[in-house]
């Protein structure tokens, strides 16, 4: 059945449809609107049979409630009366709301990949976000003793305390504020066995690498508050030498 000035009547059945899929959606008027560019008293009018709705809104429904548009429009385009378009107005509100919302988006996604952009070309470093995540450490004080420092992120904040040098090795005294940790950590010039050391009061946390072993060259870490009193040390080749910050740089 046709009816003038774009009215529907409740009992048709694109109206019954729509009142379906609103249902199905388990969505209040409030809810339709958030989800979709028409108002909530335009939704009101497209259900109550008060206005016809665009097809868009039928569209939209459809998709909200999971239901194949197709068949909602076959409903639609059977009730259509082409001298009765939706009120301009409402349509303009309509469209005006979407691309405002569009327009938003796209200026906030833009802007995210401006600033990522800016940063990487400036530092050369990851963006901000994914430098976060690699540099927050996985474990503190305590729940890092006995772990190697680059299994974890305790090594990217770490900085040297203390060193001692000999033409056959370089020991360093390596300390993670953020971990709360101390280790040693030896370079060796050629390809030897070395056993790295790492000692505060009684606390002392070693391991052994054998000359084949190219990739291992530090203790496990030790929890301290402090690299104050901590002594990092490193046998190579037959030959010690420890350093720290209350020591008096060895090797023997």
């Amino acid at each position: 059945m046709r009816h003038p000035q774009g009215t529907t009547t409740p009992d048709e059945p694109l109206v019954v449809r729509l009142r379906e899929l609103k249902d199905g959606t388990g969505l209040s008027l409030a809810a339709l609107a958030a989800r979709t560019p028409y108002s909530k008293s335009a939704w009101h009018r497209y259900l109550t049979g008060t206005q016809r709705p665009p097809r868009p809104a039928v569209e939209a429904l459809s998709r909200l409630a999971g239901a194949d548009p197709a068949a909602v429009l076959a409903l639609w385009e059977a009730a259509e009366e082409p001298s009765a378009p939706s009120p301009p107005q409402e349509e303009h509100r309509a469209r005006s709301r979407w691309l405002a919302l569009s327009a938003l988006a796209l200026l906030g996604t833009a802007g995210a990949v401006a600033a990522t952009l800016t940063v990487a070309g400036r530092t050369g470093a990851p963006a901000p976000a994914a430098q976060t995540f690699l540099t927050v450490p996985r474990c503190h004080a305590r729940s890092c003793q006995g772990q190697l420092p680059d299994a974890s992120v305790c090594a990217r904040d770490a900085r040297t305390e203390s060193r001692v040098t000999d033409s056959a090795y370089d020991v360093r005294l390596r300390w993670s504020p953020a971990c709360g940790t101390a280790w040693s950590q030896v370079r060796v010039r050629s390809p030897l066995a070395r056993e790295v050391s790492v000692r505060a009061g009684q606390d002392v946390l070693s391991a052994s690498y054998p000359a084949g072993d190219s990739t291992g060259y530090t203790s496990p870490m030790l929890a301290v508050g402090s690299p104050r009193g901590v002594e990092a040390c490193a046998e190579v080749a037959g030959k010690l030498a420890c350093t720290g910050l209350d020591v008096e740089p060895s090797g023997e």
